[in-house]
């Protein structure tokens, strides 16, 4: 067993963590573990595309309400003249019958007559709610179809997972604005019903055209009210959520890094990929080698191999080249192939820096170029 050494004793390792105890935070160490970072564009993307974003059904629902309300204000005459002409039309019809001889089939046929028209009387209120519904929703997350939401998923049933969120600060959040909603109602209709009470008890005392107008003033304006303090209630619990998305779609660093790796790749077999390319490069270089007609150099650390031939190019091609140790390998071969080496500093590093492998030389560099071939076909000759 180890011994720790201190000054003027010896104290086993054992009996020091017996009598100095110490609490180790692995986490303490642990790279990333907290979502800290903001959101990348792709995980953003990935969770729309997958029904994920911030939305508020509150508002939504508050905006149906509003327009709802707002078309019956702005309409409510015309609406209460078209059901009081239905509700003529049906009593007429019924009179009618009653003075001949009457049957179940044609009470049903007046009463579904009746039905239809009061159906065509209300579809026009119902679908203005419906297209403020539609759009206050496309203007939270804009346009986007998403199916993955309507697929089942068998998580969904794991009674563990549900008792969770049943005390789950959504749902808490979900209590408390119920809870308000309900109180808003109470109180609003209580102030109404207050102030409107004398205007109710006349109800008896005037004729049922104007009572119905009456009590669609008192029903509309009071909806009116309750549904503008439901759209505010909307409008917090929006900026709610979205707060809530972005503290939801946080990532941790470590995250980050992968999903960098999942994108571009992993690095360490990116580079090994690079390193395979280079050495097959290398290798087709060397190959290639033993056609060049000159090696230039500088002349110690870099290599560069010309092959000119007039019938497959109009200039001079970089066959290989290379820097230090490779630099050394191309000489070898050069003087395995006999191969003349010319040393020309200035042509060697601009060829070297300013063309790549397989390229013609620039025509900047013609002059010099042909000055060290026209040198070596003179040694050749």
């Amino acid at each position: 067993m180890a011994i720790i050494k201190v000054p003027n004793m010896e104290i086993d390792n054992l009996q020091l963590h017996k009598a100095y105890p110490l609490s180790y935070n692995l986490q303490f160490f642990a790279e990333g573990g907290d979502k800290t970072e903001e959101p990348t564009t792709k995980k953003l993307s990935d969770a729309r595309k997958e029904g994920q974003v911030a939305r508020s059904n509150e508002l939504v629902n508050a905006s149906s309400l509003v327009a709802l309300f707002l078309v019956l204000k702005i309409f409510l005459g015309f609406i209460v003249d078209r059901f009081l002409e239905v509700f003529n039309n049906t009593y007429m019809q019924i009179d009618k019958i009653a003075r001949e001889d009457i049957s179940t089939t044609i009470i049903q046929s007046i009463i579904s007559d009746s039905i239809i028209k009061i159906i065509w009387i209300c579809i026009p209120v119902f679908l203005t709610a419906m297209v403020i519904s539609f759009v206050v929703n496309v203007v939270q997350v804009k346009w986007q179809v998403s199916g993955k939401l309507l697929q089942p998923k068998l998580n969904k049933l794991d009674p563990i997972s549900g008792f969770r969120k049943i005390f789950s600060k959504d749902k808490i959040v979900s209590l408390i604005l119920e809870v308000i909603k309900i109180y808003v109602i109470y109180s609003i209709t209580y102030d109404a019903l207050k102030e409107e009470w004398r205007t109710l008890l006349i109800l008896y005392d005037i004729d049922l055209i104007q009572a119905v107008a009456l009590t669609g003033t008192i029903v509309t304006d009071l909806g009116l009210k309750i549904s503008f303090i439901f759209l505010i209630i909307g409008l917090a619990d929006l900026i709610y959520q979205k707060f809530k998305f972005k503290k939801d779609m946080r990532m941790t660093k470590q995250e980050i890094k992968d999903e960098f790796k999942q994108m571009e790749g992993d690095p360490q077999i990116k580079s090994r990929i690079r390193r395979k390319m280079r050495e097959v490069s290398q290798k087709r270089m060397m190959q290639a080698l033993p056609q060049a007609d000159v090696i230039i150099t500088n002349p110690t650390h870099l290599a560069v191999a010309i092959k000119y031939d007039k019938e497959t190019s109009s200039a001079p091609v970089v066959i290989a080249k290379g820097a230090d140790y490779l630099a050394q390998k191309i000489k070898e071969v050069a003087k395995e192939n006999n191969i003349e080496i010319v040393e020309n500093k200035p042509l060697a590093r601009m060829l070297y820096y300013n063309v790549e492998l397989g390229a013609e030389i620039p025509p900047e560099l013609y002059q010099m170029t042909a000055e060290v071939l026209a040198y070596v076909y003179g040694l050749k000759k």
